[in-house]
């Protein structure tokens, strides 16, 4: 069964996404898998695992669509015998198949699954604590290789107060043929229904639980379908950290199609960032049919570039590779000039390469690129931004952003000013509104800033027919010009200096252009208190092999090109090995926490 055949049952004679009475996203997997065993296709293979830690070149595990729904229901099987429908339930583990089959489980069983990470994760311990006390989380689900550093984790609680650990690897087949779907009364509307809770991981120890109902994720998953221009047959390697967004709402896509998904762990990745283009290469087995995706932050095109590039471009064969959507970071120029130079010769598109944007508050995109004008690069003039304008210069005068397109189908959105609430014109800069059915339900048990977030009603509007109520302000600033979506930062992340507003990303784009002696997309700039006015202050990563001794000139070189291209000195530069500057669980540099930590030491 193709994605059209699927969509078809979601839209309304109107063209509007409505969800049919008693859904549930278990109920819709059932459906299509029933259909796969009918038609003979549930012994396909559904999820690849590669596993580098014995052998460099990866040592592969299969599991057939069949096999995938026999492991989900075991874990439900067991879910049912000891909690109850509503229970949340974390998963602790790294990227595997048995993250999938916990998640997915969890549905199953009408418990809630909260997608989070193995406990040996460093910097992250606070965040993880902050998290499980926040959702009280009843039982965890990990794999035998986690499962000690899960136990570990929690060994300082009373016996009463620790959750209950499963690993779901040691949970026999046989559970799966005690399973019994969840009962929903006839005509009951589910469609409010939460389908599960994505923790934010803006702040360390004060996350929120966005909750994602079953309305939410469908539609996104529709609106990704529709704006992406999906086709069948597909495969998507991935090694997105699954308790991310983007990877545990595509690891879900991908189990319900029945598709392949090509999984291995963020580490793999970045150890041997070949690996990922080994993975997005044609294989023996791939017809000229097969259609080739895969979702990424900007800095591993930058990785794959550096580190991947073929010594003979025939090494790979990247013809089949029909998009890329980069997200959950700015996307750079140089990031995206430098993967186009290295495998353009091996076959890539450059029309592949899709900058997008969404968030997990609208469950997952909220723009892409869907015209051939792609990737699209703008360069506003830096003064102007300042004061709130996107004025086009040439490439050499201005700051350049990536475009992320245009709003996906239903999905409304608008640039408003943050003190009238009214929608500005093409070409002014401000916060950014979204409204649509993929917006999640709100914040847990956080009724204020569920309010503040999602319930913003909006002013005057340029745009017919927008909405009146319910305007989700995501806290980033950005513009439209020709149609084209810019993000410009965060709201929160504005550098104030002098009462004259610098742009982070800027900064920081300077630094890394100012001296060889910084390592790329590993720069930390932001603002502190100082004793008249806001002082900027920089964390700054060496370069892959450089040493201390290179400190100096480096530090005259940022500083003089922060002064020239932005007017304002530094009140402190400060050097760290590769990977020493704080990052968030999803690997983004996470300046307020680096901000704190920096006010905390002064």
């Amino acid at each position: 069964m193709d994605l059209e055949v699927i969509i078809k049952r979601f839209i309304n004679e109107d063209g509007d996404i409505v969800l049919p009475p008693n859904f549930t996203i278990p109920a819709l997997n059932e459906i299509l898998f029933m259909g796969a065993v009918q038609m003979g296709q549930a012994d396909a293979v559904n999820i690849r695992f590669w596993d580098y830690s014995q052998d460099t070149e990866g040592e592969a595990t299969d599991y057939t669509r069949r096999e995938v729904n026999t492991r989900i229901k075991a874990v439900s099987a067991r879910l049912m015998q000891v909690g109850q429908p509503g229970d949340r339930v974390a998963i602790l583990a790294g990227n595997s198949p048995e993250y999938i089959f916990g998640f997915m489980g969890a549905m199953y069983s009408g418990q809630v699954p909260i997608p989070l990470y193995d406990p040996n994760e460093p910097g992250h311990e606070d965040h993880l604590r902050a998290v499980l006390a926040d959702s009280g989380a009843k039982t965890v689900l990990t794999n035998t290789q986690d499962a000690p550093a899960v136990r570990a984790f929690f060994a300082d609680l009373p016996a009463a107060e620790r959750p209950r650990i499963l690993a779901v690897d040691s949970l026999p087949d046989s559970l799966a043929e005690t399973w019994q779907p969840i009962e929903v009364e006839a005509g009951v509307d589910t469609s409010q229904d939460v389908s599960f809770l994505q923790y934010t991981s803006g702040s360390t120890r004060n996350p929120a639980g966005v909750i994602i109902t079953n309305e939410s994720i469908v539609s996104n998953v529709i609106q990704i379908y529709m704006g992406a221009r999906v086709k069948q047959p597909l495969r998507i390697p991935s090694w997105l950290p699954m308790h991310h967004d983007m990877g545990i709402i595509l690891t879900t896509l991908l189990v319900i199609l029945g598709n392949e998904l090509e999984i291995f762990t963020p580490r793999d990745f970045i150890q041997q960032p070949k690996r990922w283009l080994d993975r997005l290469t044609r294989r023996e087995d791939d017809s000229d049919k097969m259609h080739v995706y895969t979702v990424t932050p900007n800095f591993a095109l930058e990785l794959a570039a550096r580190y991947a590039t073929p010594e003979n471009p025939e090494d790979y064969d990247l013809s089949l590779v029909e998009g890329i959507i980069i997200g959950s970071e700015p996307v750079t120029k140089p990031s995206v000039d430098a993967f186009l130079e290295a495998f353009e010769p091996s076959g890539f598109d450059r029309l592949t390469l899709r900058p997008s944007y969404g968030l997990a508050e609208a469950t997952l995109i909220v723009s892409t690129p869907q015209n051939k004008d792609r990737p699209r690069f703008a360069f506003f003039d830096r003064n102007e931004l300042a004061n709130g304008k996107a004025v086009e210069v040439g490439e050499d005068a201005g700051v350049a952003f990536a475009s992320n397109g245009q709003p996906v189908q239903w999905q409304h959105f608008a640039i408003v000013d943050p003190e009238t609430k009214n929608e500005l014109p093409e070409g002014e800069v401000g916060e950014m509104w979204v409204h649509g059915p993929n917006t999640a339900a709100g914040y847990l048990d956080r009724e204020d800033e569920t309010n503040e977030t999602f319930r913003n009603v909006i002013g005057e509007t340029l745009q017919e027919g927008l909405p009146k109520d319910n305007w989700l302000n995501t806290g980033d600033l950005g513009t439209l010009v020709d149609g084209h979506l810019y993000i410009t930062g965060r709201v929160k992340d504005l550098v104030v200096v002098a009462g004259r507003n610098h742009y982070p990303q800027d900064i920081e784009a300077t630094v890394m252009e100012a001296s060889d002696h910084v390592r790329a997309d590993s720069v930390a700039a932001f603002a502190v208190p100082g004793e008249d006015v806001e002082q900027l202050v920089l964390m700054v990563e060496r370069a892959d092999g450089a040493s201390e001794d290179g400190d100096p000139a480096a530090e005259d070189a940022i500083r003089a090109a922060v002064t020239t291209n932005h007017g304002i000195s530094p009140a402190v530069i400060e050097f760290y090995p590769p990977n020493g500057i704080a990052r968030s669980s999803s690997g983004k540099i996470a300046r307020r926490v680096n901000a704190k930590q920096f006010a905390e030491r002064e």
